[in-house]
């Protein structure tokens, strides 16, 4: 997580995705958040253009920090690696995040750091990076499903062969094919 960029959203105006850790008059509270397009707009971001999530926050007080718990059900749009069409990709998941008192904005492997005197986390920021930790690096649509004219504007970039392949093929040819660098790297590591 970057920390400049969390700064960024933390400062914003709107209370919308903020959590009032020190007016918690109680030692647990929940929340519920709908994330959808607007939302994926407001942080301009590249990677998620839309979506359509829900997001429960569980905040425990704990020994002088809090722990918050994500469930994240829903999905998001993303462009298909390959023909750059729309890909909706299913999103579930639980995670968990401590967050401390400190004199300004700070992260580590086990918490965040939140400035004490303002007494709030705004979780726009880190909602989104939780989704983003969920998208596969290789995001493609099943064989067979790609944009059938972009898969012939590829292969026409392709060597000759690909002529030989219907889109499907040629989709699950690209799904199987491996690197040939990668077996350069694999011949390194079996001899050590």
């Amino acid at each position: 997580m970057s920390p400049s960029l969390l700064i960024t959203v933390l400062n914003t105006s709107d209370d919308t995705y903020k959590i009032g850790l020190k007016k918690m008059s109680v030692d647990s509270a929940h929340y519920e958040f709908t994330l959808d397009e607007e939302f994926f707009r407001n942080l301009q971001t590249s990677e998620v253009q839309k979506g359509a999530l829900n997001v429960f926050i569980d905040v425990c007080r704990e020994q002088g920090s809090f722990v918050l718990t994500f469930r994240t059900e829903g999905s998001v749009t993303v462009a298909c690696d390959r023909c750059l069409d729309d890909l909706e990709l299913p999103i579930s998941s639980v995670d968990r995040l401590r967050v401390k008192w400190g004199k300004s904005y700070a992260e580590s492997d086990d918490a965040v750091v939140v400035p004490e005197e303002e007494g709030f986390i705004d979780v726009a920021w880190l909602m989104y990076e939780l989704i983003v930790l969920r998208i596969p690096m290789k995001h493609v649509h099943e064989a067979g499903l790609c944009n059938e004219e972009m898969i012939r504007k590829y292969k026409a970039h392709l060597s000759p062969m690909a002529d030989d392949f219907s889109g499907k093929e040629l989709c699950e040819r690209a799904a199987d094919a491996v690197d040939p660098r990668w077996n350069d790297l694999k011949q390194i590591s079996d001899s050590n």
